[in-house]
């Protein structure tokens, strides 16, 4: 029996109807607009990364970009941050990143479907397709879990969850030290 795959090609089908179309492993997962917290939060990331990456000049951040790592894995994660060197060879005529950035944020959405997908289904595909670091961020729980490359096993391993007292910190990201509460900041 032939199982149903999804493709890149089916998403462009995709109706443009506000909604996020992703496609992991052939499956096709569909997530709603995200609430404003959310969003906010996406927003505070994005502009610390922005900042120390205009400072630094190693590197560029972006929200929802398009990142095709193969025709049935097709995604658009909540913000990437990639050197400058990794999105010179990525970033194709199409405009989406066809090679893992550097690092992988999701804002969890609620519900219990998509915090599995972004805890389990992405960790795997992240990990499996190259992405050196990988944040999880609960805005509810005001908290980050982060995950890195582990040099002997190659697969993304949580080595830290940072809270509003913490500084979130990267080796990939050097002087990078935002105090978590910031990133927070204006969160009901």
């Amino acid at each position: 029996m032939k199982t149903l795959r999804w493709t890149s090609k089916d998403l462009e089908a995709m109706p443009d109807d506000g909604k996020r179309y992703e496609i992991i492993d052939g499956e096709l997962y569909v997530a709603k607009q995200p609430h404003w917290n959310h969003q906010l939060v996406c927003m505070q990331i994005g502009t610390f990364l922005s900042v120390w990456s205009k400072q630094s000049g190693l590197g560029k951040v972006n929200g929802a970009p398009g990142l095709i790592f193969a025709e049935d894995d097709d995604v658009a994660p909540d913000l990437v941050w990639i050197s400058n060197q990794r999105l010179a060879m990525a970033l194709e005529d199409d405009g989406k990143l066809h090679a893992a950035p550097e690092l992988v944020i999701e804002v969890l959405s609620p519900g219990n479907i998509n915090e599995t997908r972004d805890r389990e289904v992405k960790l795997k595909l992240y990990s499996r397709r190259g992405v050196n670091e990988y944040w999880i961020v609960s805005w509810p729980r005001r908290q980050i879990e982060v995950f890195r490359r582990d040099p002997q096993s190659l697969i993304l391993e949580q080595v830290a969850t940072v809270y509003e007292q913490d500084m979130l910190q990267s080796s990939l990201l050097p002087g990078f030290a935002p105090r978590v509460s910031e990133i927070f900041e204006d969160i009901d």
